[in-house]
């Protein structure tokens, strides 16, 4: 009951079954379909530029209670709008509205949010080209744009 088919000329009765049974995996129906491209607002990109337009705390997921800060920001590449987390300890300061910011993946699993920070899913990395963790830490000055 449900052989598959043998003999001599099983091989394109074969390859025909393998070729319907993986649209029973979703990694395979994302991949065929090119899902996650169409879905990601960098398209494929591990990073992207964007201007911040406007700064936002966001609360954390139970049992933490803290205030997480974050910016909207709108990509240059294709106009849409996603939350980045600002990463260290007095960020949002050296993060002004109508900056431009470089954008990447947080590094959840499976491209989704990581940790307590409900549904942000990338951070920010540069400041007006200049790296965020070198600001924080005052190896260089912030560049007037």
């Amino acid at each position: 009951m449900g052989n598959k088919p043998r003999g001599l000329g099983a091989g394109k009765k074969l390859k025909k079954r393998r070729k319907t049974g993986r649209w029973h995996h979703s990694n395979y129906i994302k991949k065929a379909l090119n899902l996650k491209k169409k879905s990601d607002p960098l398209e494929g990109a591990s990073q992207a530029k964007g201007i911040v337009l406007e700064k936002v705390q966001l609360e954390a997921k139970q049992p933490n209670s803290a205030m997480r800060k974050c910016v909207r920001v709108q990509l240059i590449k294709n106009g849409r709008q996603v939350t980045a987390f600002c990463p260290g300890d007095g960020a949002t300061k050296l993060i002004d509205e109508h900056d431009e910011v470089m954008i990447e993946c947080i590094g959840g699993r499976m491209g989704r949010s990581k940790g307590d920070i409900p549904g942000v899913r990338w951070m920010v990395t540069e400041v007006n080209d200049q790296s965020l963790p070198g600001l924080l830490k005052g190896k260089i000055e912030k560049a007037r744009k």
